[in-house]
């Protein structure tokens, strides 16, 4: 057996979920990566406590006057990845996504720390081709050449990604955490736009039109007061609303591929953070399902 090759642990499934994986829909993935996470460990328990999380909600979403029942998404359950394997792990994630992309299906993964971001990336490129424009909605830029002396990091993970993409098709908003260099960086190559995120969502949209598209979210774009189970809390983020009303303004686009990272349940025994995701799973497969 190469050690590439994906294996599934067996799961709860989210709520709603179907029974059998549909061409064309949505499939849940639970990436339990927690290797470089720098502050506060326990990401790998983010997709389990998503999905427990998740039953606590109704199917029928009154923001929206829709229900999962009318949403073709499966939920295949979580990778077991290699104990202590950074690139081996990272092997698994990107052929368990390539797989999913040539079953015809759109990957959805629950995390997870966020480097997983960079192989999940890796192949949907390989799939959809080097314009991907990637929209990251997260508190940090993530845009460090190394952290502590390694390249491959969350502190990282969207310098490496500049790299499997051209830094312009990087959208970056509710940024509000980087060092002097990454926000150079970020100035003069991504599209960067820090603090807010419905107002320079909405100039942007236009522009996406037809172009494959991968959202990653990092639970802490959002205020501490509503997620503070993260790895890494930074105060001054964004309320529900205003998150709920900047992802409709996607609805119509082209998603190729989704994921919710930093997901960190020590850190929140009071497990509003794993609704809080439980429930932006919910509303964005309603807006695209």
């Amino acid at each position: 057996m190469k050690d590439s090759q994906p294996l599934y642990s067996q799961t709860n499934r989210f709520l709603g979920a179907r029974s059998r994986l549909q061409r064309g829909g949505f499939c849940l993935l639970g990436v339990p990566l927690d290797l470089t996470v720098s502050y506060r460990p326990g990401t790998r328990r983010g997709p389990q406590a998503i999905r427990q999380a998740s039953h606590v909600l109704e199917e029928f979403s009154l923001y929206q006057e829709q229900d999962l029942k009318e949403v073709p998404f499966f939920d295949l359950g979580d990778l077991i990845l290699p104990a202590g394997g950074l690139q081996r792990s990272l092997a698994v994630i990107r052929t368990a996504v390539a797989e999913l992309a040539q079953a015809g299906c759109i990957p959805f993964i629950l995390g997870g720390e966020h480097l997983l971001t960079l192989p999940a990336v890796e192949a949907l490129v390989a799939a959809h081709g080097p314009d991907l424009a990637l929209l990251q909605f997260d508190a940090h830029a993530d845009l460090r050449c190394q952290y502590e002396g390694e390249t491959l990091s969350h502190a990282t993970v969207m310098r490496r990604l500049a790299q499997v993409v051209a830094p312009a098709n990087i959208y970056q908003f509710g940024i509000r955490s980087a060092t002097a260099a990454e926000l150079a960086y970020a100035r003069t190559h991504t599209n960067f736009y820090p603090f807010e995120v419905l107002e320079p969502l909405g100039q942007v949209c236009p522009l996406l039109a037809n172009r494959p598209l991968y959202l990653t979210i990092d639970i802490d774009v959002f205020d501490p007061a509503f997620a503070p189970g993260v790895g890494t809390p930074e105060p001054g983020g964004q309320t529900i609303s205003t998150m709920l009303a900047a992802l409709k303004l996607l609805r119509g686009l082209n998603i190729i591929g989704v994921d919710i990272v930093e997901v960190c349940p020590p850190f929140d025994p009071s497990e509003r953070t794993a609704v809080l995701a439980a429930w932006l799973v919910r509303e964005l497969l309603l807006l695209w399902g």
